[in-house]
């Protein structure tokens, strides 16, 4: 353990040049005095770390002196999908090793491809979370990336217009869309798509999954949401939102991509969203409040309002 942190404290002062000792006990979370005997050991094993006193003081590497000890580990490696993505990362538990193997990675560069890699990071950002909106809690997801990983079945509680049901998948992939993780899997022979929010609960089960040969993540994830986009909903409704609740709608029911978002003078939103059945559509909508208007269709909005009077009237003597 010391030696790797040792590794990561030599691979910072060569990627930042000068660091102070309370700047590295931040990024190694450990305390400045372990910096210092880290240091006091580099130093004994022939490291040139130089030391500086002041306000503007630290530690930095003599000019000139680069170690070649840069190589990734496995797992590190595998992290490096997810280079500039680092809360999808977090959420994959892989928050860490990443971090690690972007350090190796800068520290491998020298010269003009260091200065061009820095450019890069000053101008561009990647932020897959949408507008509007927060990242969904997805606590089941590092249980079923270790399944995708290990090739194992695992037992889904699931949460489908409202109900928690029970069955059994053959994990293939999970995918990051739009801020919102989806998980494609096979069950009973048929490609199936579970949106991780909605998944309670993981058992993992001690069945081998057996990949379909040639089987392509992003292209079954490409079939799937073209599917999802022009399959016709059972009801489409129109609704006006709050900016702020919109989140909790995107919890209940999937916003279609290609559906747009205008937002009024009120700061309010205006979109239509599809339902699999009326009741669902008013059970989901009633839960959002006052922060949700009905416009159309109008026999959904009348429904709607006959509930929200029924509920008032219940709570009036109260």
């Amino acid at each position: 353990m010391r030696a790797s942190r040792m590794m990561t404290l030599l691979l910072q002062l060569q990627v930042h040049g000068q660091a102070s000792a309370r700047e590295l006990a931040r990024r190694l979370e450990v305390s400045e005095r372990t910096v210092q005997r880290d240091v006091e050991a580099l130093v004994a094993a022939g490291i040139p770390v130089r030391a500086t006193r002041g306000p503007a003081g630290g530690y930095r590497l003599d000019r000139g002196y680069r170690t070649r000890l840069t190589g990734l580990g496995l797992d590190e490696a595998g992290a490096l999908a997810f280079l500039g993505l680092a809360g999808p990362a977090e959420q994959l538990g892989l928050g860490e090793l990443l971090e690690g193997a972007r350090v190796k990675v800068w520290a491998s560069l020298t010269g003009e491809a260091r200065e061009r890699a820095a450019r890069t990071a000053e101008r561009f950002h990647l932020d897959p979370t949408r507008w509007y909106g927060t990242p969904e809690p997805v606590p089941s997801l590092p249980q079923l990336a270790d399944a995708v990983w290990r090739d194992r079945r695992v037992r889904l509680e699931y949460v489908r217009d409202g109900r928690t049901t029970t069955r059994d998948v053959d994990p293939l992939g999970l995918v990051l869309a739009a801020g919102d993780w989806y998980l494609v899997a096979r069950r009973d022979g048929q490609r199936r798509t579970y949106r991780v929010s909605r998944v309670r609960a993981v058992e993992p089960l001690d069945q081998p999954v057996a990949r379909p040969p040639g089987f392509d993540l992003a292209g079954s994830w490409a079939e799937a949401r073209r599917a999802l986009e022009d399959e016709p909903a059972a009801v489409e409704v129109t609704v006006r939102v709050a900016a702020p609740a919109l989140p909790r709608l995107r919890r209940l029911v999937p916003v279609p991509g290609k559906d747009q978002v205008p937002v009024t003078a009120t700061g309010e939103i205006e979109l239509t969203v599809p339902f699999e059945n009326a009741g669902w559509a008013v059970s989901a909508l009633l839960s959002l409040g006052s922060a949700v208007e009905v416009l159309a269709p109008a026999e959904l909005r009348r429904r709607v309002a006959e509930e929200a009077r029924a509920v008032a009237a219940r709570y009036a003597d109260t």
